[in-house]
């Protein structure tokens, strides 16, 4: 409703805040099959109250509890025996526990199974028949997006893992967190997607600031290193090390330290994600915050993005290995510029964010100003009043025959500005300003990005809508969703007419870009 879209929304670091102190107060269970939630939870209130909790099936059922006060866990791990078993164990005493049943047989006679909360969203072929029954595109999309969004469950789920993953790092870094950033946090998650973690220092820092007090001077000893990347490589070497020899469920662990950003890849196997640690990605966490505020500002830019990722994962658009295909950062950033298009703009651009930042919200990184406001309530909400499907079928239209040979999309000012070198897809990097987010995207590629949205237009266009009950086909939305190749080979070829020649114009347009660049540099000698 209006009146929950106006009511104030938390800024991104309150968000954080919160969910990493709730994260703080909770443990995670492996429990029997068949137990009694009752008993379970009165069990458990006994080492203090429960705010909340969930089961979920990962390799066995668990249990999520979040307590209210955190001393409530030291109670419970008190509490608690190391395993029994002949094997030798590493006697590290994290919040992860195992729950057996004293007299399996009697106890778990008669018990009914606990509710699950589901951790991984529908089949596409399911969600095709659920977007079937709906009675618009918009209503569709918004189905799309309530199946595949990241739920409340499975958020505290990923901040556990970070908090877990904390636990370790502070045996070294007593001052250090543990964050997600990304996907995990922007709004934009969707379920099963990987958990991106960072290793923050930034209370080390601020602690640097308050012994500058009298007529003294002091500071820590502390090694010194020649960069700050051997420094971070060092650290995550460690923190790897530690997680493959100590931390319970932690497997298939690999450093990979001479990555333009090291990071740290494992599987968390008690929440069941795959996750990616690295050490504080500043421009990384400015990111999801921006993506934030503007999946914050109006409920169809999460609606669209959501639509547009399905649909072009379901067209092996994207992939989730890494390659030459466009990424699904690269989709999201295409939709806010497209947003940002429209008359009058749905989000503002990077550089009207700017303008409304106060003190408090400049930051400059590395070089790079990557100041905006952070407090959504100082941000006009929008007049535009465009539906769903219009935007949908526009976005299809306005990329299908986007002119990319000569156009790059530019976040900042949120305008097509000429490419400033031959990549078939330029988009600006909103804040490292020299970089092409997706300079791995190659001519094949896009020209196939093309071909998908040009159909995508015509079978939106000359949709029936007084077919769409009489007829079982899927329709809108859900019609997108099925493999063009399969049911109208002929109408893609048509469709994909005139592409080709696009590959022999861009590599032209390449050459006269490089040609002109050598000129400049003859003559600048």
């Amino acid at each position: 409703t209006d009146a929950e879209v106006n009511t104030r929304k938390k800024t991104f670091t309150e968000v954080q805040a919160e969910r990493l102190e709730q994260a703080e107060r909770t443990v995670l269970i492996k429990c029997p099959s068949k137990l009694n939630e009752k008993k379970l939870l009165q069990y458990l209130s006994s080492h203090g109250s429960i705010k909340s909790h969930f089961f979920f099936e990962n390799r066995g059922i668990h249990a999520l509890i979040e307590f209210s006060e955190k001393n409530s866990i030291a109670s419970l791990q008190d509490a608690v025996g190391v395993p029994s078993s002949a094997e030798h164990h590493v006697p590290f005493k994290s919040r992860l526990f195992t729950l057996t049943l004293k007299n399996p047989v009697s106890q778990a006679a008669g018990e009914t199974p606990v509710h699950l909360s589901p951790q991984s969203h529908i089949p596409v072929k399911e969600l095709i028949q659920k977007l079937c029954h709906a009675d618009s595109i918009s209503s569709q999309m918004y189905i799309l997006l309530n199946e595949y969004q990241l739920t409340d469950e499975n958020i505290k789920l990923r901040f556990l893992a970070c908090s877990l993953v904390r636990d370790f790092a502070r045996a070294y870094f007593p001052d250090s967190t543990v964050k997600p950033f990304g996907s995990s946090v922007n709004t934009f998650g969707k379920l099963g997607c990987d958990v991106d973690m960072f290793l923050d220092f930034h209370d080390t820092r601020k602690h640097a600031a308050k012994v500058r007090k009298g007529p003294f001077e002091m500071e820590f000893q502390m090694k010194r290193l020649p960069s700050e990347r051997l420094a971070t490589q060092k650290i995550l070497s460690v923190i790897g090390d530690c997680l493959d020899n100590f931390g319970p469920g932690c497997v298939n662990v690999q450093k990979i330290l001479n990555a333009r950003c090291p990071l740290v890849k494992f599987s968390h196997q008690p929440t069941g994600f795959q996750c990616d640690l690295s050490v504080s990605n500043s421009i990384a966490i400015r990111s999801s915050e921006l993506l934030y505020i503007y999946g914050c500002l109006d409920p169809r830019v999460r609606a669209l993005v959501f639509t547009i990722r399905c649909w072009a994962r379901v067209h092996g658009l994207t992939n989730s290995v890494p390659g030459n295909w466009i990424t699904n950062f690269s989709l999201t950033m295409m939709v806010m510029f497209f947003l940002q298009k429209r008359s009058p703009p749905i989000i503002p651009t990077l550089d009207q964010l700017k303008e409304l930042a106060d003190e408090d919200d400049k930051h400059v990184i590395g070089g790079y100003d990557c100041s905006f406001v952070s407090d959504l309530s100082k941000i006009k909400p929008t007049k535009n009043t465009e539906t769903l499907d219009e935007l949908l079928g526009d976005f299809f239209e306005y990329f299908g025959n986007f002119d990319f040979r000569k156009n790059s999309l530019n976040l900042r000012k949120g305008k097509e500005v000429n490419k400033p070198e031959s990549s078939p897809l330029y988009i600006w990097n909103p804040f490292e300003q020299d970089l092409n987010i997706s300079k791995n995207v190659n001519q094949p590629q896009l020209e196939k990005f093309i071909a998908m949205a040009r159909e995508s237009a015509w079978i939106l266009q000359k949709e029936d809508k007084t077919h769409r009950t009489l007829n079982k086909e899927p329709w809108g939305l859900a019609a997108l969703l099925v493999p063009f190749g399969k049911s109208t080979p002929n109408k893609m070829k048509n469709r994909m007419k005139g592409i080709g020649s696009e590959t022999i114009r861009s590599l032209l347009d390449s050459l006269k870009l490089n040609n002109a660049n050598t000129l400049q540099k003859a003559v600048g000698k």
